[in-house]
């Protein structure tokens, strides 16, 4: 995709929810000609008014040069590709998923889609809703050099920052990893909050302190668990998700799951997936993941 202009290539999006809808936006904002499709009517319906072609079935969204996949799951991704997304996209056609799975479903998908004919890339995501709207995703990439090098234009016209990151696959392993120290820090920041707050220390105090020394953090400094610091952090807002406990909850597990595949002795990862799986049970899940302090508060009350 490198010699051509955006308007030359027609991109395929399947998935066009809370992600993907502003994800396929952008670029059809950039001036690419991009068919959506999506199972759920209202996605549609916002992806027309943002220039998106909708299209009526996925196979038809894969008339295209690059097919992009956002879904929920691996078995989600190899159920498209199985069920005739690949079948239906001419020789050759480029797919990036971007969706967050496991490691060797993420490999699965790439050897059906060279199986078929055709290039493929694992591009999961960081940066949530916000970063999907404003086109400012990290994007973590894996396969081969030339397939990355085609995919990195349409990448760029969605993310701030694009990393190849090894072959098939090893993109969903760096997006698993990233995830698992954010989850994990999130839990700490957030306990050290609560224990600040039983020692007489306000919040304020210990953000001015912590962001300045040895405990700074993305989870502090970018999206502080409580409200006041860092205005822009769900925090302020109820704790409406930016990312999900349910997500968090979903991509540590992904993590356990890697851990004890791997044989890695990850004793904070493993903790970090139970503290989210129970807080998502409980009440949390349609919260965001920084919400957890207010479980860690709850539990200490009486302490």
């Amino acid at each position: 995709m490198t010699d051509t202009t955006p308007g030359d290539v027609k991109v395929g999006f399947v998935g066009l929810g809370h992600m993907g809808g502003p994800m396929a936006a952008n670029l059809a904002k950039a001036g690419y000609q991009v068919l959506g499709y999506d199972l759920v009517p209202a996605a549609l319906e916002q992806a027309t008014k943002d220039g998106v072609t909708v299209v009526g079935s996925s196979d038809e969204a894969a008339n295209a040069d690059v097919v992009i996949t956002m879904l929920p799951s691996g078995k989600h991704v190899l159920d498209l590709y199985n069920g005739g997304l690949l079948a239906a996209a001419k020789p050759g056609t480029l797919f990036i998923d971007s969706s967050t799975i496991d490691v060797a479903d993420a490999k699965s998908a790439n050897e059906l889609a060279v199986a078929a004919g055709h290039r493929a890339v694992d591009a999961p995501v960081s940066g949530g809703v916000a970063g999907a709207a404003a086109g400012t995703l990290a994007f973590m990439v894996g396969g081969s050099e030339d397939d990355f090098a085609a995919a990195k234009p349409l990448l760029d016209v969605m993310g701030a920052k694009v990393v190849h990151c090894g072959g098939a696959g090893v993109g969903q392993a760096a997006k698993i990893c990233n995830n698992m120290v954010l989850g994990i820090s999130m839990i700490a920041i957030s306990e050290a909050f609560v224990l600040g707050e039983k020692l007489g220390l306000s919040n304020q105090a210990f953000f001015d302190v912590a962001s300045n020394a040895s405990g700074q953090c993305w989870s502090l400094t970018t999206y502080c668990p409580v409200p006041g610091p860092v205005p822009a952090s769900p925090a302020n807002k109820d704790y409406q998700p930016g990312f999900a406990t349910a997500l968090m909850h979903k991509d540590l597990g992904l993590a356990a799951n890697a851990l004890r595949a791997n044989g890695v002795e990850g004793l904070l990862g493993l903790q970090a997936e139970e503290i989210y799986n129970r807080f998502k049970q409980e009440s949390g899940g349609g919260l965001d993941f920084s919400a957890i302090v207010t479980d860690i508060r709850k539990r200490s009350e009486g302490a």
